[in-house]
């Protein structure tokens, strides 16, 4: 069975393998069969491997819903009494985590950076130099309303310099750049089914230290469905997720894995590095400014900035190339006005061509002049 192939240019979901539509299609079955629970099984060691973690030091952990369901559990599951949480702000997600933590009522610092330059990283060490009671250290390693890359790597070092974990959202990088859970210090990352595993909404996940789990059963219980330990715990004890799972997105992101490991570590990376580098060609020959350079980009999401044109329209923009197969999105980055062209799904450079031929001609349609003009930014 063949269905229309759209080119998603969107930070997620993305887009996805026939073979993985094809994937959701099985008989009906109880997710509470031993034959399902046998599927999540292995997908908890697979998507520990993936980030080259060791089954007797990280465990995964389920969870229905988008990658921000993993952001609220990570951050109300893991902080003790009398503690802190640091959340190293420098982007529309990070801001997205600290709002979180006011909603929870819970104690944090809004560690506040620019959203389009590299990270101070002394900055990040003064303050916990100053602080002793910082128990969570809260980044994101691609801010995705950019593409800046923040260098976890650096981040985890610091934060276990002065004896705190670090919790990083890997929701737009996990199985598209390479994560070594422990050579970057990172003692919790997560994503969701449907970005760099190209798979379907619904399913979410945290790859974290069992260790830290565990000691979290101590720690004040937040919320009843969002709870890591009791998460885990239940499917420890019973070998199946305490609550409905996304039953047919399972079977999707089975299939997902099984590609992620036949395409490779190395060359999936590569692949997706090679459409982010034509899709700078594209940008860069039409005139458009990105608001990161790229030597702070993570290589997968290009943020441009509205040209200074009267006849620039994205909703009128969009809609051309939607009707056309491809997908464009707007950016997140407040009282600047951006679109961004992401990287992550099943594409190639072939299909950024064939955009680009796309895009051209809905800027002559809507009489946006090329290269485009800006007015001394």
């Amino acid at each position: 069975m063949k269905t229309r192939r759209n080119v998603l240019l969107n930070p997620g979901p993305a887009t996805t393998t026939d073979t993985v539509k094809m994937a959701q299609i099985v008989p009906d079955i109880c997710p509470r069969e031993k034959e399902f629970a046998d599927i999540l099984v292995k997908m908890q060691r697979d998507l520990v491997e993936i980030v080259h973690g060791s089954h007797d030091a990280y465990s995964t952990v389920f969870f229905c819903g988008s990658g921000t369901i993993c952001m609220d559990v990570c951050l109300n599951s893991l902080l003790p009494e009398g503690k802190k949480i640091l959340v190293i702000n420098n982007g529309a997600y990070s801001a997205r985590a600290a709002e979180m933590c006011e909603h929870y009522g819970l104690s944090y610092i809004d560690a506040q950076f620019p959203l389009d330059t590299e990270l101070d990283v002394s900055a990040v060490e003064r303050i916990l130099a100053a602080d002793k009671d910082i128990y969570v250290v809260y980044s994101t390693h691609n801010e995705t309303g950019t593409g800046l890359l923040n260098p976890v790597r650096e981040i985890g070092a610091l934060a276990h310099k002065y004896n705190c974990i670090s919790v990083v959202d890997t929701i737009s990088t996990y199985a598209l750049l390479p994560i070594n859970m422990d050579e970057d210090n990172i003692d919790f990352c997560m994503s969701s089914a449907q970005k760099g595993l190209m798979s379907m909404s619904g399913l979410s996940f945290i790859v974290g230290k069992t260790e830290i789990i565990e000691a979290s059963k101590n720690f004040p219980v937040r919320s009843y469905y969002c709870n890591l330990y009791r998460q885990y715990a239940h499917f420890k004890n019973h070998g199946e997720m305490h609550f409905t799972p996304p039953v047919q997105t399972v079977y999707a992101t089975a299939q997902a894995i099984r590609e992620y490991f036949d395409e490779g570590e190395i060359k999936k990376f590569e692949r997706h590095i090679g459409v982010h580098e034509e899709i700078r060609r594209g940008l860069l020959r039409l005139g458009f400014k990105e608001v990161v350079k790229r030597e702070w980009q993570a290589g997968l999401i290009a943020a441009a900035v509205y040209p200074d044109d009267e006849n620039w329209d994205f909703g009128k923009i969009h809609d051309y190339c939607y009707e056309r197969g491809f997908t464009i999105y707007p950016g997140k980055i407040a009282g600047k006005g951006t679109f961004r062209l992401c990287s992550l799904g099943a594409i190639d450079v072939a299909d950024i061509k064939n955009f680009f031929v796309v895009f051209e001609q809905a800027l002559a349609h809507c009489n946006v002049s090329t290269p485009v003009k800006y007015n001394n930014r």
